[in-house]
């Protein structure tokens, strides 16, 4: 009797998991029908089934009917509800389409439907007769999708003739009308004036007798449209680099779309073909690209176009055993004549220097700027030797050089690093290092010189280079001799969203003769020796403490807090520290600093480098309420393709833009698209590099919402600091 209970027991006790489990698959199962209820009334399209029988009553249909007028169950109750909304001139084809489905198991019909308010509306059904394992026909499965504008376009191709006409002389696009054949029969004004041919010389010939389109890659000749159109019934676009070649042998880069044109039966009648002249897009299209790999100052390579260049080499040196040479030059002096007579001075003497270097290369030759006082001669196919006798030569004639200013005559000299590439050479990184390495040795030996890398110079140059600024920053952080500064960023623009004061938090070095440094001078080599979080850290602490003070004085006196926003930069050694994000949030908590008060910066370089690693970084501090600028952005093309995945407050547009604004229409088109597009995504727009009143004029043109530089306030030292 035991044994029997246990074993009742056991059994109800399984008897109870296998309900518990059925119960849980019950709410799955309820929860899909639910979601799946959901979809379907939501759809733009309804959805329907039902039987392939003679008299075609609905058996399902989705509530999505609702956007008709009427109720499901208006379809389901009444089962001939269906036809009877079909208008009478339509029954017939759409039945006769519907007893061929046997044969063409999908179909395709188009007719006006009776909407619950008395209109009628085109409705595209789309039909697919599904058959069990034996063949049989078991149900129609189909789609309700309302078209009743396309028709309306399409029953717009037919007003009135003389409607038409007017409409056809105004249109701003060249148009072009076939037969059903293929052979021309209108063109109108614009397409008259490109082609150069008038409408009685060709009507009547095929399109290529006006039409003549070739590729701008290859030259050969593209395909014709029209043919494709009428064989497809499908809209055709041209393809990319296309050109029309007019009847005076004039070229022009055009986009074409060409389309059927219909009958009210839906039959092809012929083809209207729409192209327009877009050889001044194009070519500003190219200039973009160009601008993109060029430096605008010299017109030279920049870094970016420059690297592609160096990788296929190191490419081309590895499966061809080829040599080159890489002169890596560094200006001796030219601080010098920036800091006495001013930048225009200095971006002259990189004019004039960077024609003289170009009279100095071949034409298989590679000359870049890489930035700042730094140029780069990847020399083609050079034995170092030669490449030696070719940088001795280049460093003489820059010795020799004098450059003129007003008054004043200076004397530049360079300092060249030479790194021989060849099939043992490794990959970008160790190329540029190396290069690098051996600039700065011919720097330590007494500048103005060429100093050629070999394997064992690298170490040596970057312990020296260590130990040196590693002493020096660990001194300035000891001593205390880091000073902070501030630039205000202002409003320009009155749209409700900008609001409230902001400054960019800067930092200065105060050296050990008392001099004051800029951020150039020795940030570089922090970021180089890995010292910048360090700074960072510093930065942020000493900011945290200086302001929660001032903060407390001024609440003591009784003044109101000012709503201020204060923008502090972040290096990408900082973001990639795991254990930043924490000090972060350390110090938050100590100095209980409002989030609405504080913005962090960070370069667009830093940002894609480790996009992953940013987004998280960002996210979290997004998530206390902090806020986020991107700096220098649109240095790189691949800026649109990220941003959106970034959760960015500020676009700080990269000041070499914003600086030629009112001279460089480039310029002006770039600043005008990264603003449009920061609006677009909700993201707010901060011009740098505002030295003068024309350039702050444009950017109030172009609808800018922050402006910052020279002509606005130069940096100083922040007043609590």
């Amino acid at each position: 009797m035991g044994e029997q209970i246990i074993e009742l027991l056991r059994a109800n006790g399984q008897l109870q998991r296998e309900i518990s489990q059925f119960q849980q698959v019950h709410k799955v199962l309820l929860a899909t029908n639910a979601r799946l209820k959901h979809l379907l009334a939501s759809s733009p399209v309804v959805i329907y089934s039902r039987q392939p029988a003679d008299d075609y009553s609905i058996t399902f249909v989705s509530e999505s009917i609702l956007q008709l007028g009427y109720e499901p169950r208006q379809f389901l109750e009444d089962k001939g509800c269906w036809a009877k909304c079909i208008h009478p001139e339509d029954v017939l084809p759409t039945f006769a389409k519907l007893l061929s489905l046997p044969e063409q198991e999908n179909q395709i019909c188009e007719y006006r439907f009776l909407h619950q308010d008395g209109t009628y509306r085109w409705i595209e059904d789309r039909l697919k007769l599904i058959r069990d394992e034996t063949g049989k026909a078991l149900e129609i499965v189909g789609s309700w999708q309302d078209i009743t504008e396309r028709k309306q376009i399409e029953q717009n191709l037919f007003l009135e003739k003389e409607l038409a006409q007017a409409t056809w002389q105004s249109i701003g696009d060249a148009v072009i009308t076939t037969d059903a054949l293929g052979n021309i029969e209108d063109l109108n004004p614009v397409a008259e004036q490109i082609t150069g041919w008038r409408v009685g010389e060709v009507k009547g010939f095929p399109l290529s007798a006006a039409f003549k389109t070739v590729s701008e890659i290859t030259l050969q000749p593209a395909e014709n449209p029209v043919r494709k159109v009428l064989h497809s019934g499908l809209v055709v676009k041209s393809a990319s680099h296309t050109m029309l070649i007019a009847r005076d042998g004039t070229e022009y880069a055009i986009d074409c779309s060409t389309a059927p044109i219909y009958n009210r039966n839906s039959q092809i009648i012929g083809t209207v073909l729409v192209f327009r002249d877009v050889t001044q897009p194009r070519n500003l299209v190219r200039q973009l690209s160009w601008q993109a790999s060029h430096d605008s100052l010299t017109g030279l390579v920049n870094r970016r176009g420059f690297e592609l260049e160096l990788v296929e080499a190191i490419a081309r040196a590895k499966d061809k055993k080829l040599q080159y040479v890489l002169c890596y030059l560094d200006l001796d002096r030219f601080k010098f004549v920036n800091d006495t007579c001013g930048h225009l001075a200095g971006d002259e003497l990189l004019r004039q220097l960077a024609f003289l270097l170009q009279n100095q290369v071949r034409s298989t030759d590679i000359l870049a700027r890489l930035g700042g006082d730094e140029f780069a001669i990847l020399l083609n196919q050079c034995p170092l030797e030669a490449g030696k006798r070719i940088a001795d030569h280049i460093q003489k004639t820059i010795q020799d050089f004098r450059f003129v200013w007003h008054d004043n005559t200076f004397t530049i000299g360079t300092s060249i690093g030479l790194v021989a590439i060849d099939v043992n050479s490794h990959d970008l990184n160790s190329i540029l290092s190396a290069a690098d390495a051996a600039c700065y040795a011919a720097k330590d030996n007494g500048r103005n010189r060429v100093h050629v890398y070999q394997a064992d110079d690298l170490e040596l140059a970057r312990q020296r280079e260590e130990r040196q600024w590693l002493a020096r920053i660990n001194r300035t952080l000891e001593e205390n001799r880091f000073r902070l500064y501030c630039q205000p960023i202002v409003p320009i623009t009155k749209s409700p969203r900008v609001k409230g004061e902001h400054y960019e938090i800067l930092l200065r070095m105060i050296d050990e003769m008392g001099e004051l440094l800029p951020p150039m001078a020795f940030i570089p080599a922090a970021e180089r020796y890995g010292l910048m979080p360090v700074i960072d850290r510093w930065v942020l602490r000493t900011f945290l403490t200086n302001y929660k003070r001032h903060c407390q004085e001024q609440l003591a006196k009784g003044k109101r807090r000012r709503d201020c926003l204060y923008t502090i930069n972040l290096s990408g050694a900082s973001l990639n520290d795991d254990q930043f994000l924490g000090f972060l949030k350390e110090q938050f908590a100590l100095h209980q600093v409002s989030p609405q008060e504080i913005c962090f910066e960070i370069t667009e370089t830093v940002a894609i480098s480790n996009l992953s690693k940013a987004g998280h970084f960002i996210g979290e501090l997004k998530q206390l309420g902090y806020c986020f600028a991107l700096d220098d952005f649109g240095s790189g093309m691949s800026s649109f393709s990220y941003l959106k995945h970034l959760s960015i407050d500020y676009l700080k547009i990269d000041g070499n833009f914003v600086k030629n604004i009112a001279s460089d229409p480039i310029d002006r088109a770039m600043v005008e698209c990264i603003n449009r597009l920061g609006h677009v995504l909700g993201i707010q727009t901060i011009a740098e590099f505002v030295e003068n009143e024309a350039i702050l004029e444009k950017l109030l043109e172009l609808g800018i919402d922050y402006a910052q530089g020279y002509s606005i306030a130069k940096p100083y030292p922040l007043p609590f600091n």
